[in-house]
């Protein structure tokens, strides 16, 4: 195949675009369709039959659900996608399309999909989200009934139409439209858009028999029909008897080693390595890693792989067919080494990894590093938003590979640490683009990998990540258990970093759940840990904690010693910002102990550091602190004075009015 020469241009607008099959439309219709209007006819009809409540006389409680179950390649895909583009004007909130299925989304992932495409909380259900729209969803290789159940959304306003292997015992109300082969008349059509009408014409009896040799079956007819145009010398015969040679037990097989059969070496080689991609879905970039090849003939190759039906195409990403990957990955167990199989897993990972600092360089508005190829970069921030949310599910298809690899560990940590920093960066990472979920998968990854490694310290920040993520989701038990076991990791890997963050984590999730004295011996605990260490800052921060816990619980002698040792802390830090805040909480603990003079000396102290540091509103909290201890101590005019300061450095309204206090 002649290689097709991509500008620069063109290659960038490569890298952005989402894969297939995402929620904001359907996939691409085949090249051919053709037949199916007996069963196109009876799925129309099943939408407007009265289900089973209205039958029994009860007030329907959703939607309509159909299913069209089909062996993989007998075009239950290209039905129910032909189906929802013929209903759409019947269903104006939207058409919406999700994959499932063994390399699809899981159940989880598919939730939140549709969540984000609606802009509904990422944390909600699907029921409640479309509740009140009428949309048709595409539910596509849905393997068991869970999966379709959960995903059913509420109200009687929306179309549900799902793909699977067979019937879905436990779905009510669901007669599934079985899909068999083509008729003669319909598969004879197919032959002739793909071949041209004079070629059929001209053989009709061996038109008729190659249509019989593939057994109606879709897939096979479209794999031998586009085969069978590329060669336009070829008769129909010849083709029929090539076919009936090839070894294999069934049709679509017999079809796929024909056309095989006829690829030029590294050609069949890049079809059986794309096999490995991420949920079978690859893009010239994706291609030319697993390949070892140009961007360029990579491109070129997918082209002529999908002209031929063997990947299916949808804008600048391929997919290989469900039909073919069993067959796929046997020929590669067979035909090619394991080391060669690991250097192309390692090479589109690395790729991966690329396109993930090219990601985040362009989210956070930094330059991208020298050693990412221009080709990789993304054109604008919208772009790799866009790259993204589009290519998540398969990102993180990706980092499932790099870790069940078992000898990509290394890249499995730099993919999932890429991922991690570009979901951080996304500015769409609030609200409907939550990404807690995927950041949660991809922390236990990690886990996974240094357990299995025994890297001590990358389980440690595996477990705090995560506990702090189950933390986030109001789970501060399981939180709790995550912070033990990294506390006992990081102890393991002599981390003293981590394990004061766990010490510190541990106390923060004790303060959560109403328990100060266990948070209060928690700080102590990671402070004496700072304290060994030499960690000023972190002393800092710890004696600060550790006072504004004995504040609250009334003990103001430990009160008073922690903000004093707070305060000389950040003197020796030089933060005088600090240090006056500091000071002025220890005047607030004198007061409450009842040293109304000691406190008053305390804020006069507090004050000068606040000057010194040029911070106007901390001088005017400092100054209103004075002016209540004052008042206190029966000096109303002194206070007056000291209020009337504040009122000159802090904002409007900020001040109350003598005669309000």
């Amino acid at each position: 195949m002649a290689d097709k020469v991509l500008d620069a241009e063109e290659l960038r607008e490569a890298v952005p675009s989402p894969p297939p099959g995402g929620p904001a439309g359907l996939p691409a219709d085949p090249p051919y369709f053709v037949g199916r209007r007996r069963e196109l006819d009876a799925l129309r009809a099943d939408i407007d039959r009265p289900g089973l409540d209205v039958l029994r006389g009860q007030v329907a409680s959703g939607g309509r659900v159909l299913l069209v179950a089909g062996r993989p390649g007998s075009g239950r895909t290209a039905l129910a996608v032909r189906l929802a583009r013929e209903m759409g004007e019947r269903y104006p909130d939207g058409q919406f399309y999700v994959r499932l299925g063994a390399d699809g989304a899981d159940g989880e992932q598919a939730a939140r999909t549709l969540l984000r495409a609606v802009g509904a909380e990422p944390h909600g259900n699907v029921r409640d989200a479309f509740a009140r729209r009428r949309a048709i969803l595409v539910l596509d290789d849905v393997t068991t009934p869970r999966q379709l159940l959960d995903l059913l959304p509420g109200g009687t306003g929306n179309l549900v139409v799902a793909t699977s292997d067979g019937p879905l015992p436990g779905v009510a109300d669901v007669r599934p439209c079985t899909l068999g082969g083509l008729d003669a008349p319909a598969a004879l059509d197919m032959l002739a858009q793909a071949i041209g009408p004079v070629r059929v014409t001209n053989d009709p009896r061996a038109a008729e028999t190659l249509a019989q040799e593939c057994g109606g079956h879709p897939a096979a007819l479209r794999l031998v029909a586009a085969w069978l145009a590329a060669q336009p010398r070829m008769s129909v015969t010849d083709a029929t008897r090539l076919l009936r040679e090839a070894e294999a037990p069934d049709p679509l097989g017999r079809a796929f080693r024909l056309v095989y059969g006829a690829l030029a070496q590294p050609v069949a080689r890049m079809l059986r390595f794309l096999a490995l991609a991420p949920a079978g879905v690859a893009d010239a970039q994706i291609a030319s890693a697993l390949a070892g090849c140009s961007v360029s003939a990579a491109q070129s190759t997918l082209e002529d792989l999908a002209g031929c039906g063997l990947m299916q195409a949808d804008g600048s990403h391929y997919r290989v067919p469900g039909f073919l990957a069993p067959a796929l990955r046997e020929l590669l167990e067979t035909l090619d080494r394991p080391g060669e199989l690991r250097l192309a897993r390692a090479r589109m990972l690395e790729r991966t990894v690329r396109l993930l600092q090219a990601c985040h360089a362009s989210l956070t508005g930094a330059d991208p590093a020298e050693e990412i190829p221009r080709a990789l970069r993304f054109p604008s921030r919208a772009a790799a938003s866009a790259w993204l949310h589009g290519r998540l599910p398969l990102l993180l298809a990706a980092v499932r590979i790099a870790a069940a690899d078992g000898e990509l560990d290394t890249l499995a940590r730099r993919l999932v640490a890429g991922l991690v920093r570009a979901l951080a960066a996304e500015p769409d990472a609030g609200d409907a683009g939550d990404t807690t979920a995927e950041r949660y998968q991809l922390h236990t990854v990690v886990l996974e990998v240094a357990e299995r490694r025994g890297l001590h310290r990358e389980k440690a920040a595996a477990l705090i990540n995560i506990g702090d993520l189950d933390a986030e989701g109001a789970r501060p038990l399981d939180a709790l258990d995550r912070y033990r076991a990294a506390l006992v990791a990081a102890r393991e890997g002599f981390d003293g970093d981590a394990e004061g963050r766990a010490l510190e984590a541990i106390a923060g999730t004790y303060l959560a759940l109403d328990d100060p004295q266990r948070a209060a011996d928690w700080y102590g605990r990671a402070l004496a840990l700072r304290q060994t260490r030499g960690e000023l800052p972190h002393q800092a921060r710890l004696h600060s904690r550790l006072g504004s816990l004995h504040t609250y619980a009334a003990r103001y002698g430990p009160a008073l010693r922690e903000w004093r040792a707070a305060a000389a802390a950040h003197r020796r830090l030089k933060d005088l910002p600090a240090q006056a805040r500091a000071l002025s909480e220890v005047a607030r603990v004198q007061e409450y102990a009842g040293h109304p003079e000691d406190a008053l000396r305390t804020c006069r102290d507090a004050l000068y550091w606040a000057r010194e540091a040029g911070e106007k509103r901390l001088e005017g909290a400092v100054l209103l602190r004075m002016a209540d201890t004052l008042e206190r101590l029966g000096d109303p005019a002194g206070a007056r004075l000291q209020r009337a300061a504040a009122r000159r450095l802090l904002p409007a309204g900020e001040v109350p009015d003598d005669g309000e206090v």
